[in-house]
C-alpha cells in the first residue's frame, strides 16, 4: 500500500518539471496575448477605412490559429512538443514584425498579414495545456492542465502594463508594443530547450492506430467536450474583442480599457490554481456547467449598463466562466482518447475551437460598430449574441448527462 501511494509522485516528477516550464512560458510568452487583444482592435480601427472592420486583425489571428491547429498537432505528433512550440514562437515574432511594418507604412493589408501569422503562435500556445497532460498520471492530469493555465495570471499583469508603457512610446501609436512582442517571442522560445516530452512512439506494423476522425467526432463525450470548449472560448472572444472599443466608445480613457482587460485576464487564469482540484472532486461535467452559467451572468451584467463597474464585473465574470468552461472541457477531452489518437483529437479540437472563435471575433466588430447608432447599442448587440451559443453548449451538456440513464 505504501508503494502504491508513492507511485504517482514518482511517476509525476518529470511531469512536474515540464509543468513548471510550461507555466513560465504561459506567463512570459502569453503576455503578448492581452497586449494584442487590447491594441489589435484599436490599431485596426486607426488603419481600416471602414470601422466595421476594426476587429478584423483579431479575427485573422484566430483564423491563423484555426488553420495552424492541425499542422502543428501533426508536427508535434511526429517530432515532439518542443518543435511545435519553437515554430509557434518564431511565427509570433515574425507576425509581430510584419504587423509593426504595417503600422509604420499605415498599410492595413500588411498589418492583417502579420495578424494571420501571429495566429500560428496562438495555436501553439493552445497546446501548452495538452503538453502538461502528456507525461502526467491520470490523477495529476487535471491539476497539470490547471497549473499551466494559471501561468496566464502573470501574463494578465505583464501584458496590459507593457501596453501602457509601449503603446505611445513611439511616434506611431502601438508600434512600440509590436516591437516588444518580437522580443517576447525570441527570448521566450529559449524556455522550450528544457522540455522533456518525448513524441508518442510510432505504432508498429499492424498495431492499433486508434479511431478515425469521424469515429472520434461520433463519440458523445468527445463531441460535447469540443462543443463546450468552442462555446466557452468563442463567447470570451466575442465579448473581450469588443470591450476596448466599447469602453473608449462610451467615453472612458484607453488606459481604463487596458485596466478592464487586465482584470478580465486575471479572472481567466487566477482560478486555475484550484480549478484542477475542483474538477478532480466534482467532475468535469459539473465544472463546465458552472462555467456556462457564469458566462450567462457576465452577459446579464453587461446588459444592465455601461458604467465602469459594469464593464469590470462583466469582464471578470467572463474570464471566470471561460476558465471553468474551457479547462473543464479540456479535462473531459484528455480523459477519453488514447496516446495514438492524441494528434488527431487535439488538432481537430483546436481547429473547431478556433473556427468558432474566428466567427465570434468577426461578428464582434460588426455587432459593435455596425449594429446600432451608438457604442452602447453595439455593446448590447454583442452581449445578446451570447444566447444561442449558451443554448447550444448547455443543451449538449444536458443531453450527455441524461444519455446514460436513457440507455439503461
Amino acid at each position: 500500500m505504501t508503494d502504491l501511494a508513492r507511485t504517482p509522485a514518482a511517476d509525476d516528477s518529470r511531469a512536474r518539471r515540464n509543468v513548471a516550464i510550461l507555466v513560465i512560458a504561459q506567463a512570459f510568452l502569453g503576455a503578448q496575448m492581452p497586449m494584442i487583444f487590447t491594441i489589435g482592435g484599436l490599431a485596426g480601427q486607426s488603419l481600416a477605412a471602414n470601422p466595421c472592420f476594426a476587429t478584423l486583425p483579431i479575427s485573422l489571428i484566430v483564423l491563423g490559429s484555426m488553420l495552424a491547429a492541425n499542422p502543428l498537432s501533426a508536427l508535434m505528433q511526429r517530432f515532439g512538443r518542443r518543435a511545435g512550440f519553437f515554430t509557434g514562437a518564431l511565427a509570433g515574432a515574425l507576425g509581430a514584425a510584419i504587423g509593426a511594418w504595417g503600422l509604420f507604412e499605415q498599410n492595413f493589408a500588411v498589418f492583417l498579414a502579420g495578424s494571420l501569422l501571429t495566429g500560428v503562435y496562438v495555436s501553439a500556445q493552445g497546446f501548452y495545456r495538452f503538453a502538461a497532460a502528456d507525461t502526467a498520471s491520470q490523477a495529476f492530469r487535471p491539476k497539470a492542465i490547471s497549473y499551466v493555465m494559471a501561468g496566464g495570471l502573470a501574463s494578465a499583469i505583464i501584458g496590459p502594463q507593457l501596453v501602457k508603457v509601449t503603446a505611445e512610446a513611439m511616434v506611431i501609436p502601438f508600434l512600440g508594443s509590436y516591437l516588444a512582442v518580437i522580443a517576447i517571442n525570441l527570448l521566450g522560445s529559449l524556455l522550450f530547450l528544457g522540455l522533456d516530452i518525448p513524441p508518442p512512439p510510432k505504432p508498429a506494423e499492424g498495431a492499433p492506430r486508434g479511431r478515425t476522425r469521424r469515429e472520434l467526432l461520433a463519440t458523445p463525450e468527445i463531441a460535447v467536450a469540443m462543443i463546450c470548449a468552442m462555446v466557452s472560448y468563442s463567447l470570451m472572444t466575442l465579448v473581450m474583442t469588443s470591450t476596448p472599443l466599447a469602453v473608449v466608445g462610451c467615453g472612458f480613457e484607453q488606459n481604463r480599457a487596458a485596466d478592464i482587460v487586465s482584470a478580465h485576464v486575471l479572472a481567466m487564469f487566477a482560478p486555475s490554481f484550484f480549478t484542477g482540484h475542483i474538477i478532480a472532486r466534482f467532475g468535469a461535467h459539473k465544472v463546465v456547467a458552472t462555467g456556462l452559467a457564469i458566462l450567462a451572468g457576465a452577459g446579464l451584467v453587461a446588459l444592465e449598463g455601461v458604467e465602469l463597474e459594469n464593464f469590470f464585473i462583466a469582464l471578470i465574470l467572463l474570464g471566470l466562466g471561460w476558465n471553468f468552461g474551457f479547462i473543464g472541457a479540456t479535462a473531459m477531452l484528455t480523459a477519453v482518447h488514447t496516446p495514438e489518437e492524441r494528434g488527431r483529437v487535439q488538432g481537430m479540437n483546436d481547429m473547431i475551437v478556433f473556427g468558432g472563435v474566428t466567427l465570434a471575433s468577426l461578428a464582434s466588430g460588426g455587432l459593435m460598430n455596425c449594429s446600432g447608432g451608438s457604442a452602447q447599442e453595439g455593446w448590447t448587440a454583442v452581449n445578446l449574441a451570447m444566447i444561442p451559443f449558451l443554448t447550444l453548449a448547455g443543451g449538449a451538456l444536458i443531453w450527455l448527462t441524461l444519455r446514460p440513464a436513457a440507455r439503461r
